[in-house]
């Protein structure tokens, strides 16, 4: 917060976009799912009013979980009711399916199927990881823990977003999508912790890095009693490495608007613009210029031209590294 107290309200804006693309991308990973990180961030970039250029386009299931995390930050201290939840989870089930499987949208489990168990492992050899509370228990238990989560209460503002986390996930009362409920729900009160709706750093995506001790531990901490000193000491050793590497984040933000404040007054076509963004974006493999072409749907000799360009100007250099063709990387900076 500090570090982006002077940076103005444009590149805050960028900061927040990059923190919440990456939370609504890996809260989705974390359950297996591969969510488009263009279209993601193009949905939240038009919620919150931020200019990216172009804008990808975004299907439904995307729209659905960026509805549900930018309600529960942005609005972190509305009271959070069962219709809320409702309402996140069928905009996390837009169809009323999960994957092949039709399940119960926006209203508690019924368990008509049988107990809600956690399994894995091949049919006849499954290994049962956790069996949530019976749903005759869902009306009474939610009930407790909503109440819990809507009072004042003397807990550490941080510690109550761990618990929180914690308790919806182990209540698991929805057929699927508890995972990403319960990490919206600790969105929800790490915001009102901080003080602040505008994410800055991403719990989740540090969940996704650690994603087996995640559910290690939360399966250890469902076996046992009701002790949960280690689940908020693993919690808050992860909410702190998330915060270490939003620092990086916040890094690459800050390179790029000293970037574009050096280049601003010369003069770019948008095919240029748009390739300059992909290398401070973080751009995979070795730009060439087939790759320039490609991405920006020209041909070769268009391409060497605008790169020819930018070598000129300094913008760009020749890459080091060798290889069978020629790649270019962003000039450093001057300090």
């Amino acid at each position: 917060m500090g570090r982006l107290a002077d940076v103005g309200m444009a590149l805050r804006d960028q900061a927040s976009l990059a923190a919440l693309t990456e939370d609504v991308v890996k809260t989705s990973e974390i359950e297996g799912e591969q969510l488009n990180v263009e279209s993601v961030r193009s949905s939240i970039a038009r919620r919150l009013g931020v200019d990216i250029g172009a804008l990808a386009p975004v299907d439904r299931h995307v729209e659905g979980v960026v509805e549900m995390v930018l309600d529960a930050t942005a609005n972190c201290h509305a009271l959070v009711s069962r219709e809320r939840l409702f309402g996140w989870h069928a905009a996390l089930f837009p169809t009323g399916y999960s994957g092949l499987s039709k399940i119960k949208v926006g209203g508690w489990r019924d368990d008509a199927s049988g107990p809600m168990q956690v399994v894995s492992g091949p049919i006849g050899r499954q290994r049962v990881h956790f069996e949530a509370p019976p749903a005759n228990r869902l009306e009474a238990e939610t009930s407790r823990f909503l109440d819990w989560l809507n009072a004042a209460s003397n807990e550490p503002p941080l510690l109550k977003a761990g618990l929180g986390h914690l308790w919806f996930v182990t209540l698991h009362p929805f057929d699927d999508g508890n995972g990403r409920i319960a990490r919206a729900i600790g969105d929800l009160l790490l915001a009102r912790a901080d003080g602040s709706p505008q994410r800055f750093y991403s719990l989740s995506a540090q969940i996704q890095r650690e994603r087996k001790a995640y559910y290690d531990i939360l399966e250890r901490t469902q076996k046992r009693s009701m002790d949960v000193t280690e689940w908020l000491a693993w919690f808050l050793d992860t909410l702190h490495r998330a915060v270490g590497q939003a620092q990086h984040t916040l890094d690459a933000v800050l390179t790029k608007a000293r970037f574009w404040q050096r280049w601003a007054t010369t003069p770019l076509n948008e095919r240029q613009v748009k390739l300059l963004n992909k290398l401070l974006d973080g751009f995979e493999g070795k730009l060439t210029s087939s790759k320039w072409a490609a991405i920006a749907k020209c041909s070769p000799d268009t391409a060497l031209r605008d790169i020819n360009d930018l070598l000129t100007r300094g913008v760009l250099r020749k890459s080091d590294a060798g290889g069978r063709s020629t790649s270019y990387e962003l000039n450093d900076l001057p300090e």
